[in-house]
């Protein structure tokens, strides 16, 4: 069947105008971080990615406290290489650029705020990593104390033998003073408390806890209410674990994210 001119110039337009919206870049970003002892592919994470990159680009690191690296970098260090992910998704057009992440790497989410603090928003979820519970085990102590004394004494490239804990598992460790000092010092970057209170500006927060999450919902509640109040925040509780939490929360999440974005 031959088309008309008309027709076919209104064919011909449709496609070009389809094919542009295609190639609009995404204005929106998400920067995430896997949990202790994870992976830039973490599992937990997969179901928060799938839902989130068919309108907004999001960038998975793989952090010093992965399985591979172990504590390699201090904690200084951990949050350059995200201010590097958000300063890459600026640079490319992305008008606004969340953090967030899992377990450990919402610790980091809060740390990267009270530190960094140039972020549009964040996606804590199943927040973990509590140095001052750590700190109470005697074994553990016993490495973090050793620690600050090297560190104190400038010998903080000295390695330092400790057993790490995540979620009732152990595994040794033994990273630089420093950086181990850095991870587990009780009121250093990894008391969330203290990192909820420091934040660099007020920002808007989905916050996500399972029912079953060791943290909820004395120590998840209290760590909240820490941070500068926003009014587009939101505190979501979930039924699941620890490690579940993101998966279930994922539909919430999306819906925040793009109430946010304007999609």
């Amino acid at each position: 069947m031959r088309l008309s001119l008309r027709a076919w110039l209104l064919l011909c337009t449709a496609v070009c105008c389809s094919a542009g919206a295609l190639a609009q870049p995404q204005t929106c970003a998400v920067v995430l971080m896997h949990g202790k002892w994870g992976t830039a592919q973490s599992p937990y994470l997969k179901p928060v990615v799938d839902k989130l990159e068919p309108f907004c680009q999001v960038k998975m690191l793989e952090m010093p406290w992965s399985r591979q690296r172990l504590y390699d970098k201090p904690y200084a260090d951990a949050l350059v290489q995200v201010q590097e992910a958000v300063n890459a998704f600026r640079q490319s057009g992305a008008q606004w650029v969340a953090v967030g992440g899992q377990s450990f790497g919402a610790n980091a989410t809060l740390a990267y705020m009270a530190h960094v603090g140039d972020a549009d928003a964040l996606l804590p979820m199943a927040p973990g990593h509590v140095p001052e519970v750590f700190y109470a085990m005697p074994d553990v102590r016993r490495s973090v104390d050793k620690a600050r004394q090297l560190v104190d004494s400038g010998q903080g490239s000295d390695l330092v033998e400790m057993t790490d804990i995540n979620q009732g598992q152990r595994r040794p460790v033994q990273p630089t003073a420093n950086a181990l000092w850095s991870y587990f010092n009780p009121q250093g970057w990894g008391n969330m408390r203290l990192s909820a209170a420091a934040f660099r500006k007020p920002v808007p927060v989905f916050w996500a806890i399972g029912t079953a999450d060791s943290l909820y919902p004395e120590g998840s509640a209290a760590i909240y209410k820490n941070m500068p109040v926003h009014p587009e925040s939101r505190y979501e509780v979930v039924r699941a674990n620890h490690a579940t939490t993101p998966e279930v929360a994922s539909d919430a999440l999306v819906a925040w994210v793009k109430a946010r974005v304007g999609r």
